[in-house]
């Protein structure tokens, strides 16, 4: 399958999830809303902030995590104080479009640590990477240990932010 052809696939699935959203009634939404801004809150106090009663919050709640709405409850980690402050996104040129170099690239990349987000662009490059690092000096050990090393790359580039200006982790719903 050429790369343009799993991008529609990707697309056609992502038009039925967006078809599947429309069943999100007004409060399952506001459920999401603050359980995105606050997945430790207790049932109580997230039943008191929707409007609804503890037990028919908690039957919601079961049904968003069943049917996939909500994948899971993460903590977010301050990256400066663990030290990895410096975020570095690598734009990733393949030598080949066909299938097998695709997803060995993608099985390979998968397994660096260091590497937050992996996504396959349409445009100039054909991924996106999103790398932490604790300074240059590290970013080039990750480089020169895994980056070098992933098949099928014809050419990299790779950009430094110096800055996080906005940052969220929540969806609009």
């Amino acid at each position: 399958m050429r790369r343009l052809d799993r991008i529609s696939v990707k697309e056609s699935q992502n038009t039925r999830e967006s078809l599947a959203q429309l069943i999100l009634d007004a409060i399952d939404r506001r459920i999401l809303s603050a359980l995105q801004t606050s997945g430790r809150m207790s049932n109580a106090d997230l039943s008191e902030k929707v409007n609804l009663s503890a037990s028919a919050c908690h039957r919601r709640v079961h049904r968003l995590e069943t049917d996939g709405y909500i994948r899971g409850y993460v903590a977010l980690l301050d990256a400066r104080k663990l030290g990895v402050a410096t975020t570095v996104f690598v734009e990733i040129t393949l030598q080949a479009q066909a299938d097998e170099v695709l997803d060995a690239f993608e099985k390979a990349v998968s397994r660096i640590p260091d590497v937050l987000e992996c996504h396959l662009m349409a445009g100039t490059a054909d991924y996106i990477l999103k790398i932490v690092a604790e300074n240059t000096d590290d970013f080039a050990r990750i480089h020169r240990q895994y980056l070098s090393r992933l098949p099928g790359v014809a050419q990299m580039q790779s950009s430094f932010a110096l800055r996080t200006v906005f940052k969220t982790t929540a969806l609009p719903v």
